[in-house]
């Protein structure tokens, strides 16, 4: 099964197990009185424009949308929540000298849509074998997750190889995230219930690659400038190192002119 923890266990516990089934679930990781008022600022765009991305990978019966700062003021607490960083920090850091935000998505399974092909978040970078984790996924539980509803379909990294048939869901309360490798088989399930099944997933890859959502032309000046410099300098606008998006008129690589 998928390992569970409460919010306050140890990190490096959860990390350990993070690297060996490629996946783990927190439970109950904020309040519900966040959760409440992430879901009420993203009702009125899913209804706008949540229907752009509907297709057959993404499903005919799910409205998504990116950039979610764009639509979530309050969605900053998600993304740069202290106990996610610190597990993207374990799985990235040795890898590179600063990780960043991959891509920002709410997702909205509505009922009847069937289940999402399994995939692997680093099919974005087309590199056959890599030798490290190029990401890592919060996947945060607008809704309960349960079986009936669409929770999301993992596939244990032990059983990848061995049994590709063992594929668990990840039943949890709102305010609880599934934590998983990019190199981790998973998919959204089947909605069979008569509600919507909501939530945020938050991708962080290694600051040497290039972001599968292009932050800087996805949000708008405002918006940016409204973050405190760590939120601006996790969205990328900052040098990796010395030699990778260098900005000459900052020695401290960091870009972004408030």
């Amino acid at each position: 099964m998928i390992a569970h923890f409460s919010a306050n266990e140890r990190t490096q516990v959860m990390s350990e197990a993070l690297f060996e089934q490629g996946a783990i679930i927190v439970e109950q990781v904020v309040d519900q009185s966040l959760i409440s008022t992430i879901k009420a600022e993203l009702q009125s765009p899913f209804e706008a424009e949540g229907h752009r991305f509907q297709n057959d990978f993404n499903g005919h019966h799910t409205r998504r949308l990116g950039g979610l700062l764009e639509h979530s003021e309050h969605s900053a607490a998600l993304l740069a929540h202290p106990l996610v960083l610190t597990l993207a920090e374990e799985v990235l850091g040795p890898h590179c000298e600063t990780f960043q935000v991959g891509s920002t998505t709410a997702i909205e399974i509505l009922p009847g849509e069937a289940a999402q092909v399994l995939h692997r978040d680093d099919e974005c970078y087309p590199i056959p074998e890599k030798q490290m984790e190029f990401q890592i996924s919060a996947l945060w539980a607008l809704d309960d997750f349960t079986e009936q509803n669409g929770a999301t379909r993992v596939l244990p990294k032990e059983a990848a190889a061995t049994e590709p048939d063992c594929i668990e869901q990840a039943v949890m309360g709102a305010g609880s995230a599934l934590v998983y490798l990019g190199s981790t088989f998973h998919g959204g399930g089947a909605n069979l219930s008569p509600s919507p099944r909501r939530a945020i997933v938050n991708t962080y890859a290694l600051g040497w690659l290039r972001q599968e959502e292009n932050q800087y032309l996805t949000l708008s000046k405002e918006v940016v400038e409204a973050q405190p410099e760590y939120i601006q300098r996790l969205l990328g606008f900052q040098a990796h190192g010395k030699n990778l998006g260098v900005w000459p008129d900052d020695p401290d690589g960091y870009w972004f002119d408030s």
